[in-house]
């Protein structure tokens, strides 16, 4: 009874798997985008044709690549990124190309590859498609005639290629140069506006998660967008609006989340005007409406309506009169990897495990001689993309329903025997094709991104088998690759975040401890809390015990009801941190006595103890913070949160 209970179970779970996995989201359709990359991906061959050059147009195709990491950010970061990639794809076509005649170099470089594309993607927390087309284009030189004095002259077209691609990225600059980030603050205040309808109702929790969340997407795109040497009118702007809606936020949080009290609808009305009106390129088409206050309110209303009128005089008035300097503060660069190569980053033990697991695969594929053997790792990789086990066995029942039936159409289009134009052609529809359902489901994707890798491969290639006996064998390669993927990660990935949780939730919140302390206590002339090495290793542990849960969140087997009841407590770290965060950047801050640091200190490791315990921690009474109330009370609801997290989990 007890095992075909189980065996329901188990039934129930690979539905599920197979639901999830073949659902459609409901994301709108990126036409610009997707035609953009066709365009990228096409022209460089079209060019090679005009040329009479065709495999020069195919080999700067590859740099076409480019495009397909193009995300609405910054134009400033933008630029950055994908000249990063650039010169990423360049190196691995170098790579590529003297690697070809050795089978264990190429097996080692391709994990190599897939583990630095994505523990830097992963460092970073750059969107994107990561490691596949970094490994795409290193095995697709790997497959090109061996010769390895034509390395430059590859890279070199690549990067051609590659060049076109950033150029066609850059071009909505000259239109919108700050649309991304005026975008981000126009959903902070829309988000806002939500806010404040919420307090005193049911769904104030709710909405402040939803604020907190853009709040601080805000401020990484500020940050990412912000040019030390360059810096325009309109974005100044934007930084102080955002500031402002921080501002309101912590008010609001101090004054009414206490309180029943249901605050006027007029706020949230009058800050919904300014999103829009934000929204708006020609201010003259209508600013902000007049939504007047009501008479009868209470002196913390009034006050909550002042900084609301501020922020839309702000929106409104002549840069000249806004003062206010940028702090924007950017971690370098070795800040963040220090933070994400370490023993607890789930970013780096998951670049390992891919890269290990994408040499094997390789190994595999050219120990048994199998043709195109570097389809086995190319599919391992993108199996291995997905950032969990469940996203695994996703992106494995995608690309194997995608791949069959894109086989299917590459069948249909080599069977033409198509040249010249026509190939560019396909190129353009298919590339078009994939981006255009890429937002939607995977497997779609993959059933359009197939019989264009295979076009441009075979194209690439100067061998004259027929296109039946590769077919059949990129379907072999594919299912090979797909289950190496599947059994790798089961074998040395399904508990790995999990079991972590406990010790990054107690380092996170001593981390927390040892910031809060230099919060408010003296440090001396000079000190600027904002710029802390404490303020650094706090955020870093917030990101990655982030990660970690999510990662945990995705495991097989995964108790459920253990993982969700975690989420209160790290939600509570979460917001802790941010309160600290902004506190960090007030200026007028008291400082504690001694007595209330130690009790407050005593707190921390009384909770720090337990987390890596795993034992209740007994309640503790929370000292006064002058004019942080929220904190206080953060704390106590971080306290609370234990209590329910140790019961479920035991």
């Amino acid at each position: 009874m007890v095992d075909s209970h189980k065996s329901r179970a188990s039934n129930y779970k690979v539905l599920t798997i197979m639901k999830q996995a073949m659902a459609v989201n409901k994301k709108p359709f990126p036409w610009l985008k997707a035609l953009c990359a066709g365009v990228a991906a096409a022209l460089p061959v079209i060019i090679g044709l005009l040329l009479d050059n065709f495999e020069y147009g195919l080999l700067a195709g590859m740099g076409g690549f480019t495009y397909l990491y193009v995300f609405n950010i910054p134009y400033a970061q933008r630029a950055k990124k994908l000249f990063f990639v650039i010169l990423g794809m360049c190196s691995v076509t170098i790579l590529g190309t003297l690697a070809a005649p050795y089978p264990l170099a190429i097996s080692i470089l391709m994990g190599f590859i897939g583990a630095a594309a994505i523990f830097i993607f992963g460092a970073l927390r750059i969107a994107g498609p990561s490691a596949i087309f970094f490994v795409l284009v290193f095995a697709m030189t790997t497959g090109m005639p061996i010769q390895p004095e034509l390395a430059p002259l590859r890279a070199g077209l690549v990067f051609l290629g590659g060049i076109l691609s950033w150029f066609i990225a850059m071009a909505g600059w000259f239109f919108n140069p700050h649309g991304p980030e005026t975008e981000v603050v126009q959903r902070v205040y829309l988000e806002l506006a939500a806010f404040l309808d919420s307090v005193g109702t049911k769904k104030f929790n709710e909405s402040r998660n939803r604020l907190m969340s853009v709040l601080k997407e805000a401020e990484e795109t500020l940050a990412a967008g912000y040019i030390p040497w360059r810096t325009t009118d309109l974005f100044n702007r934007l930084y102080v609006l955002n500031n402002h809606a921080n501002k309101i936020f912590l008010y609001v949080l101090e004054s009414f989340s206490e309180s029943h009290v249901i605050l006027p609808p007029e706020l949230g009305q009058t800050v919904r005007e300014m999103a829009h009106s934000l929204g708006k390129k020609d201010k003259s088409e209508g600013g902000t409406k007049n939504i007047l206050q009501p008479v009868e309110v209470d002196e913390k209303v009034v006050h909550l309506f002042t900084k609301v009128y501020d922020a839309d005089a702000i929106m409104n008035e002549p840069t000249s009169k806004i003062n206010q300097t940028n702090q924007i503060f950017k971690p370098s660069y070795k800040t963040v990897f220090m933070g994400a190569f370490h023993k607890d980053s789930i970013v780096f033990i998951t670049a390992i495990q891919l890269g290990v697991i994408t040499i094997i695969a390789a190994i595999i594929a050219f120990q048994y001689g199998l043709v195109r053997s570097y389809w086995v790792p190319l599919s391992c990789v993108a199996v291995l993309s997905g950032s969990t086990i469940v996203a695994t066995y996703h992106r494995a029942i995608q690309r194997g329903f995608g791949t069959i039936l894109g086989i299917l159409i590459a069948s249909f289009i080599l069977a033409t025997h198509p040249d010249g134009y026509i190939i560019a052609f396909f190129i353009f529809l298919l590339t078009f094709i994939t981006e255009l359902f890429i937002v939607k489901n995977y497997g779609l994707a993959a059933l359009f991104f197939t019989p264009n890798a295979l076009l441009m491969a075979e194209s690439t290639s100067q061998e004259g088998r027929s296109f039946a006996y590769f077919a059949s064998a990129r379907l072999i390669d594919v299912v090979i690759g797909i289950c190496i993927g599947i059994i790798g990660i089961w074998l040395v990935g399904r508990r790995s975040a999990s079991s972590r949780l406990p010790h990054l939730i107690t380092t996170t919140i001593r981390s927390q401890a040892h910031f809060l302390f230099i919060l408010f206590s003296e440090q001396g002339d000079g000190f600027i809390a904002s710029e802390s090495r404490e303020l650094k290793k706090m955020r870093t542990n917030i990101i990655n015990l982030i990660t970690l849960y999510n990662t945990a969140a995705g495991e097989i087997p995964v108790n459920q009801k253990a993982v969700e009841d975690y989420w209160s407590v790290i939600f509570a770290i979460e917001h802790l941190g941010f309160l600290l965060e902004k506190c960090s950047k007030t200026e007028e801050r008291a400082f504690l006595s001694d007595e209330k640091l130690s009790k407050l200190l005593y707190v921390f490791e009384t909770m720090a103890n337990a987390a890596e315990r795993q034992r209740p921690p007994y309640l503790k009474n929370v000292p006064e913070i002058e004019g942080f109330s929220s904190i206080k009370n953060e704390i106590i609801h971080l306290q609370r949160s234990f209590q329910i997290e140790v019961k479920v989990s035991k």
